[in-house]
């Protein structure tokens, strides 16, 4: 019970003792052996909390009288008589005057802090705040200090002196493992078995401490529950705010202090995370079990790096042990190379004596590139989690010149040192294995014929393409056709000629029958070797599968053949769709003389013969004496669009006889196209014109108006209703009259006369009236014109109108 209480962080006053009269004084309490009881336990509760407070400041104030006692070079009751005249000349408490001669004595980390307070309060006429943290971090010193080997009672003073009046509520102390995980050293204001839950963290779980000693930084959450990131206490406190700060001393780290509030984390000012990394470097002083070093001897090789230098010796790998080279302040600044194996290699060829005893960055200056291997071996020094890579890139300048060699890394901390091994990559077996996986690759074997001692050598891959066991008997050349098809032996008796009685280089393709009874076709490649009397000596060369490759080519010629046929199918569906199309609409068709009328038309076809078209025109004077006109366009290319345009032209010349109106022979002409034609839509554009009172009437289906030119003006006719041909089974088609005047130009046209990709269709539509409104001339100029003028990007038929009123 009293430690929990302890780690509550809360001091308070002792009270007055439990006594029968103050039990009477309660109301509705009487005095009995149990109150008693919990009196007595609450006051010594009190009493021991007070003495542990008292016995941290006493240790505080026994320290600044140490000092006096050295500066005043006096007795310690003098020291003491002292301290109590400056207390009462400062107006300020022995504690806190213990604090400050304390700070300016040592003048470290914590005065630093506390002069940083200063300068941020007001300065020297704010010194509250300064007092206040210079007596808390300091208190806390003299608590961790006095129970250096106990990581619990460091942590409970950690939470009592510092961290309680900062709002914490619970504090851990992580001791980081090599291996990357993490022990629970000592914790503070967690329940007893939430500690026990938290003991070891394995590695690679991620948590709250394991990000700051991933990071090397101090980690700020504001709430736990936001972060997602699980750790102590996060059961008790789910959105409570934390801090992490590695804990470590030259450079190296030892754990981390992780510290817990109850509710979010406001951000903290500069300030608080200073004091917060103090006590992490105090709280890392009482865990660093590394000897103390002597600053005057600072080539001295202390016993653990002996021990690693004689490993590094037995080592059949090129080794280096490196340890830390510090600054006044304790920080790292860089790795000196203590000793370089026997068997070492210099990246740039230097002897291993030009590299004994020098800086890593004086050796090595390009080692401290972003991520490159000083940031490494500053990771494993400072977390002790070794480091290995393969084919690692390795810069080192020679003559200002930088040069890079290829090595496998592995880097590790033993003790205070460092040791790093590099493999420099051999370029001879780098090559040689470059080879090895190229003939893999490409289904290559080598092989070596010695014709004075009938001996053969062959590589691995080769008895791999022969199918043979690697103990079998290599095929010599002269007894390849044995081994190949019987069609294929003239070939290789050509091969053999050449190459052993002409001794000329000389290649084959082949089918080789394995002995498990599969055939590959194999391409051999060989030269022959003389000796110095130009006598042949040797046959060396080499086997390739190529049987993906021959079965590939045979693939392709089918395809080409299939290609071919289908090409000249296509050729003769064009020029057959083409035929018909020229045969019912010829490109230039001669003027049509009609009553009151002249009619000319402009067809010209798509830039492509694949791209037969179904665009039709049809002037028809019907037996009443009227006269049809009509434009259209089947949807669609090829031969199909060209029977579809057929269909529906001749069915609209039949329908006209009946003497209907524009409208209904649409009508008639979307039942045609529905029901008949099947798979076919198509727009159109009807017209049917009364000679005698020069009356048009006309309907469209989905097509493009018709334009109309007068006295130098030309605008369009105004939409009207209409949907597509072939869209749905029954439609109705609204009609309009147009008074045509004697010298009127109307024209008529298909989409491929305007159709443009970039532009709208009544952008289009606009830059046909204004063309058609300049033109002059007779009618077929004006077409011409017109259709030289057409500014369609879309490769499609086009058929051009024009109806010119006697």
């Amino acid at each position: 019970m009293t430690g929990d209480t302890t780690r509550s962080g809360a001091v308070h006053p002792p009270s007055a003792p439990f006594t029968e009269q103050n039990a009477r004084a309660i109301p509705h309490q009487s005095p009995t052996p149990l109150g008693r009881l919990v009196a007595t336990v609450e006051r010594l509760r009190r009493e021991v909390l007070e003495a542990q407070a008292t016995a941290d400041g006493r240790a505080l104030v026994e320290l600044a009288k140490g000092i006096l006692i050295g500066q005043l070079n006096c007795t310690p009751a003098a020291a003491a008589r002292q301290l109590d005249v400056l207390c009462r000349e400062s107006g300020t408490s022995r504690l806190e005057l213990a604090a400050d001669i304390v700070n300016q004595a040592s003048r470290d980390h914590v005065s630093e802090i506390a002069a940083a307070f200063v300068a941020n309060a007001g300065g020297a006429d704010d010194p509250a705040e300064h007092s206040t943290v210079s007596v808390r971090l300091r208190t806390a010193e003299s608590g961790m200090l006095a129970a250096a080997s106990d990581t619990q009672a460091v942590a409970e003073s950690l939470l009592t002196n510092a961290l309680g009046p900062l709002g914490a509520v619970a504090v851990a102390v992580w001791t980081a493992v090599p291996d990357g995980s993490l022990t629970l050293a000592g914790h503070a204001g967690f329940p007893p078995r939430e500690a026990v839950r938290w003991r070891h963290v394995p590695p690679g779980v991620s948590t709250v401490a394991g990000l700051a000693l991933r990071e090397r930084r101090l980690v700020t959450l504001a709430r736990l529950k936001r972060a997602g990131l699980p750790s102590i206490g996060h059961v008790q406190w789910p959105d409570g705010g934390r801090m992490a700060v590695p804990t470590g001393t030259g450079g190296r780290i030892h754990g981390v202090l992780e510290i817990c509030w109850p509710g979010p984390l406001a951000p903290q000012p500069p300030q608080i995370e200073r004091q917060v990394e103090a006590l992490a470097e105090l709280c890392a002083r009482t865990m660093d079990a590394s000897p103390p070093s002597d600053p005057t001897a600072a080539d001295a090789v202390l016993p653990d790096v002996a021990e690693l230098i004689d490993l590094a010796e037995g080592l059949q790998d090129p080794a280096v042990v490196l340890t830390p080279v510090l600054d006044p302040d304790g920080r790292l600044t860089d790795f000196r190379i203590r000793h370089a194996g026997s068997r070492f290699v210099d990246p740039v060829g230097r002897p291993r004596g030009d590299v004994n005893g020098a800086l890593l960055l004086e050796a090595y200056p390009m080692a401290a590139a972003e991520n490159g291997l000083f940031d490494i071996v500053e990771r494993v020094h400072a977390t002790g989690e070794p480091f290995r890579a393969e084919r690692m890139s390795l810069t080192a300048l020679v003559d200002q010149i930088p040069l890079t060699s290829v090595a496998d890394i592995s880097v590790s901390r033993h003790g205070a040192a460092v040791l790093l091994i590099w493999r420099i990559e051999d370029e001879t077996a780098r090559l040689a294995n470059l080879l090895q996986h190229a003939q893999r690759l490409g289904r290559i074997g080598g092989f070596e014929e010695n014709l004075a001692t009938g001996e053969t050598t062959w590589n691995a891959q080769l008895y791999a393409l022969h199918g043979l066991p690697a103990t079998a008997n290599p095929v010599r050349l002269r007894d390849l056709p044995g081994h190949a098809h019987p069609d294929d032996s003239a070939a290789l008796g050509r091969f053999l000629r050449a190459l052993l009685h002409h001794r000329r280089p000389s290649s084959v393709n082949f089918r080789l029958q394995r002995p498990d009874g599969i055939t590959r076709h194999i391409r051999v490649v060989a030269e022959p070797v003389l000796d110095a009397d130009r006598r042949l000596h040797a046959v060396r060369g080499a086997y390739q599968d190529i049987s993906a490759q021959h079965w590939t080519e045979v693939a392709l010629a089918a395809t080409r053949d299939q290609l071919a046929h289908t090409e000249a199918e296509s050729a003769e569906r064009n020029r057959l769709a083409l035929q018909l199309q020229h045969a019912i609409m010829p490109p230039t068709p001669p003027a049509i003389e009609a009553p009151g009328l002249r009619v000319a038309v402009r067809y010209r076809p798509a830039e492509t013969e694949s791209l037969v078209g179904g665009d039709w025109y049809d002037t028809v004077v019907l037996p009443s004496g009227l006269i049809m006109l009509s434009v259209g366009d089947v949807a669609g290319h090829g031969i199909e669009a060209a029977t579809g345009m057929v269909v529906l032209r001749n069915a609209l010349r039949g329908l006209a006889v009946t003497g209907a109106g524009p409208g209904q022979l649409l009508s008639w002409l979307n039942t045609v196209t529905h029901n008949l034609a099947k798979h076919v839509t198509a727009t159109a554009v009807c017209g049917v014109f009364d000679p005698k009172t020069r009356v048009l009437r006309w309907a469209r289906a989905g097509h493009l108006p018709p334009v109309l030119v007068r006295g130098g003006r030309a605008e369009a006719f105004p939409l009207i209703e209409g949907l597509l041909l072939g869209a749905l089974s029954d439609v109705t088609y609204g009609e309009r009259e147009v008074q045509l005047e004697p010298d009127d130009t109307l024209l008529m046209f298909t989409d491929g006369l305007v159709e443009r990709r970039d532009s709208s269709v009544q952008d289009s539509l606009r830059h046909l009236v204004n063309a058609a409104a300049a033109g002059a001339g007779d009618l077929d100029a004006r077409l011409d014109r017109l259709l030289a003028g057409s500014r369609s990007d879309t490769d499609d038929d086009t058929c051009v109108i024009g109806i010119q009123v006697g």
